[in-house]
């Protein structure tokens, strides 16, 4: 605490000073003099003399100190039952690949592109092209309606639309295809170009304006990473608009990467090399953060999911995740927590397999959904089984009796032993997964 207290102080008194220290932790083209400044409307910018590239900062910078072989993205797609991993070396040359692609259709600095892709390795790889071009990149969540498609199309004016055939849901398939066409006959801006991932489960009839995305990539030169501002803009994203027009938010380059980067090692517990998994989406600006940026900024593992909480095959699907990966930090939206205990409340058993460490970082409306899945450290297999109408523990043993002692059940039952090898230490008997750690929460 007095670590945190003393931290805190320090960024409350001396903003500069404190960022400013951060900021030597990411790589520089021109390392900035001037760590905070003040626009004409008294809003802050950070580093505003200084140079990088976002791109060059999460993918080259490691590629040039040893970490080309690690893996940088793992996707997991129970949707088409596929899956893929990426080491930093094959992401930076299919991201320099793409933003030659992007060159060749005449994208440069300054320009926007919209991206309308599903939760796929090639969205991520669309970001980092536009970031080391020092294009402008505005993703819309896939899916979404044609006329919420043009409205950001008519905003944004991007050169090039980069976008998938298609998404794939649990029990069907959406073509993206037809809702960028709608999309593109309602706005009254139009692209140059627009590059189509052709994905096996539902190809898309390509039109005059369209060009196929493998094609168009492997014909291109790698292209190099462009120095931008710290105070250039790195991307758009948009409100919902429930409560009128959506409003374009821009995050710039600089302070954007330096506080992402602090974040990982402060707030998450991150190493290099380690596993973390957001169970966002890239439409999303959670995704944008700690799916696409942050991870890769700070040296570790990105886990890409396409799927859902339940239904893929079962509720166990995230901590099948977990196990599999051995993801360090699960950053989960609560509402999908909600989701996988109303399916166990319906009789629905499922599997809890818990890496070293898992912990979620969102910060629910409902606590108790929170209090099952957090700090779970060394357990390495449980189950939640529904049994005479009400949920208990079930398995041969409960393998780490530290994560019992310090989440007891609200209400308490009675003592119950565990029957773990290396323990003879009371657990207490919980008539639902409702564990509370006082210390934490």
């Amino acid at each position: 605490m007095s670590r945190y207290s003393s931290a805190y102080r320090h960024a409350i008194d001396q903003p500069a000073q404190f960022w400013g220290e951060q900021a030597q932790r990411i790589p520089w083209f021109t390392p900035p003099t001037t760590l905070l400044d003040y626009d004409a409307q008294g809003h802050a910018r950070w580093f505003v003399d200084g140079e990088m590239n976002t791109c060059h900062a999460a993918l080259d910078h490691h590629v040039e100190n040893g970490r080309g072989d690690q893996p940088a993205v793992l996707w997991d797609s129970p949707v088409t039952a596929s899956k893929a991993r990426y080491s930093y070396r094959e992401m930076r040359d299919e991201v320099a690949r793409l933003a030659g692609a992007l060159v060749g259709l005449g994208v440069s600095k300054g320009d926007r592109v919209v991206i309308y892709m599903p939760m796929v390795p090639e969205a991520l790889m669309a970001m980092y092209a536009c970031a080391r071009l020092g294009a402008v990149h505005s993703v819309v969540f896939g899916g979404f309606a044609p006329h919420e498609l043009a409205v950001r199309i008519d905003d944004a004016e991007p050169k090039v639309v980069l976008a998938a055939s298609c998404g794939v849901e649990v029990d069907r398939v959406i073509a993206y295809k037809p809702i960028l066409d709608a999309a593109l006959a309602l706005s009254e801006h139009r692209p140059e170009a627009c590059v189509i991932l052709q994905r096996d489960v539902g190809e898309a009839e390509l039109g005059a304006l369209d060009h196929d995305w493998r094609t168009l990539v492997a014909e291109a030169a790698p292209a190099d990473c462009v120095a931008v501002k710290a105070s250039d803009p790195l991307y758009i994203l948009y409100t919902s608009g429930t409560t009128g027009k959506p409003k374009g938010v821009v995050r710039d380059n600089g302070g954007y990467a330096v506080a992402l980067h602090y974040s990982m090692e402060v707030v998450y517990g991150m190493q290099p090399g380690e596993v973390f998994c957001s169970a966002s989406d890239v439409g999303w600006v959670v995704g944008h953060s700690y799916i696409v940026y942050a991870p890769l900024l700070a040296g570790c593992t990105t886990l890409v999911y396409e799927g859902k909480p339940v239904r893929t095959p079962d509720s166990g699907a995230f901590w099948r995740l977990i196990e599999e990966y051995r993801v360090k930090v699960f950053l989960p939206r609560p509402r999908r927590f909600a989701r996988s205990r109303r399916r166990i409340r319906k009789g629905a058993g499922w599997r809890v397999m818990t890496s070293p460490r898992c912990a979620p970082c969102s910060w629910p409306a409902n606590v108790s959904i929170r209090r099952p899945f957090t700090g779970l450290k060394g357990c390495s297999r449980y189950r939640w089984s529904t049994t005479g109408g009400r949920l208990r523990p079930a398995g041969r043993s409960l393998p780490t009796c530290r994560a019992w002692r310090r989440y007891r059940p609200r209400p308490a039952r009675r003592p119950i032993r565990c029957r773990g090898s290396t323990c003879g230490s009371s657990a207490p008997r919980a008539s639902r997964p409702g564990w509370v750690s006082r210390a934490r929460w």
